[in-house]
């Protein structure tokens, strides 16, 4: 199991992670440090407790709008296919439909044909 030093509001903190995993934890804890760093702007040194409260949030915030975006995705997705799935039924059926009238087609020109030798 790894442990990686990690830095939020300029404090350091050890976090353990499973091997491999280190280099995608220092970049979450950038991430989540650069929140961090806007509250401290806006709202001050209002405490390294208050500002991961408020960092954590706005992640939150900012995941479950992700998730909202992906899930419009997803459905968007879902009805492209069902539109080209049922285009596709239609071409299928406009297929057979002109397969069907080139062969009555074809019938009535070999019954012409017919007509035409027996004259």
């Amino acid at each position: 199991m790894g442990q990686v030093n990690v830095s939020i509001n300029d404090r350091s903190y050890t976090v353990a992670c499973g091997d491999g995993e280190e280099d995608h934890l220092r970049e979450l804890a950038r991430y989540l440090d650069g929140h961090v760093g806007d509250l401290a702007k806006t709202v001050g040194q209002v405490g390294d407790a208050r500002l991961l409260l408020l960092a954590g949030l706005l992640v939150a915030d900012e995941y479950a709008d992700t998730l909202k975006r992906l899930e419009a995705l997803t459905a968007e997705v879902e009805s492209l296919r069902q539109a080209q799935a049922n285009e596709s039924g239609r071409g299928e059926a406009a297929e057979e439909k002109l397969t069907a009238f080139v062969g009555q087609a074809a019938a009535r020109i070999e019954k012409m044909a017919e007509t035409l030798e027996a004259v």
